[in-house]
């Protein structure tokens, strides 16, 4: 008996292996939008972000793990694995300085907060990571290619039956949404912090669930305006979308940014977080 049992067991591991495999990689890499790309061509934007003050962060429950993309390449992921087996996954994105501490440690945080979740924070820029807008505003232009087929590749590790929701800052804000489109009917959540809004309706109308926006009044980078254009934009798809907006900078509630803002960034993650636990039913 104990022998048919962990011949089954093995069956069942070799045949979700290879589930998550032909899933992602039986499929061309798809194309997402990154007009953060464009942004930071402009010197303007690229001077809204504040050099990050050193940060050190060591996580006594997350690891690095790799993953198979479409494009034949692999791509890595912080993970944070649930103490009890679960369908449920928060995919998290970087800021534009890449996947450092700072996201360790927010991926961390929401991972304890939200309890019987797995988090997976995705590395974007395969192992890099800025310490200046400079080096930034390099690395942030990323085929859109590569970005999709990362982010495909983050959605079939997670595996066919789970359950997504995502959120994500700066840059990270951007592909959150898009991770969101890409997940398709298993996505349940989206949070978008100060990230640049897709703007294409065809493409909006394809999610499946509604969307939390974080941003801030004084951000020059992505305006009021931009965020009007997001809303106008969703509700022509058909989609639903919550809009906080604080009277603080771009990148206000990342405590590695001089321009911190304590109070708003609190509010924030507590609206995050309520929003985050309804979706994803913990």
């Amino acid at each position: 008996m104990k022998k048919l049992f962990l011949l089954a067991s093995g069956l069942f591991v070799a045949l979700t292996s290879y589930a998550q495999s032909h899933f992602c990689c039986d499929q061309p890499a798809a194309e997402v939008s990154n007009d953060m790309a464009l942004l930071a061509s402009n010197k303007s934007f690229v001077m809204l972000h504040e050099e990050p003050l050193p940060f050190t962060y060591h996580s006594v429950a997350g690891e690095m793990v790799k993953f198979k993309t479409p494009d034949g390449q692999e791509a890595n992921a912080f993970l944070l694995k649930a103490p009890k087996e679960t369908n449920k996954w928060l995919l998290v994105y970087q800021e534009w300085w890449g996947l450092n501490d700072y996201i360790k440690q927010e991926a961390e945080k929401l991972y304890n907060d939200l309890k019987d979740v797995n988090v997976l924070a995705v590395d974007m820029y395969d192992g890099k990571v800025a310490t200046t807008r400079e080096e930034a505003s390099k690395l942030v232009q990323v085929p859109r290619e590569r970005l999709g087929a990362i982010m495909q590749g983050a959605i079939a590790y997670v595996g066919p039956q789970a359950q997504i929701a995502s959120v994500g800052w700066c840059f990270g804000g951007g592909m959150s949404l898009q991770s969101a489109i890409l997940g398709g009917k298993q996505t349940v959540g989206c949070v978008v912090y100060y990230g640049q809004p897709e703007k294409n309706v065809e493409r909006l109308k394809t999610l499946n669930t509604d969307v939390l926006g974080i941003f801030g009044a004084q951000d020059s980078g992505i305006p009021p305006a931009a965020v009007s254009e997001f809303e106008k934009n969703m509700k022509e798809a058909g989609k639903q979308v919550t809009i906080k907006m604080y009277d603080a900078p771009h990148a206000f509630a990342n405590p590695s940014n001089p321009g911190y803002n304590k109070e708003a960034t609190a509010d924030a993650y507590n609206i995050t977080l309520n929003y985050l636990k309804n979706r994803l039913k913990v």
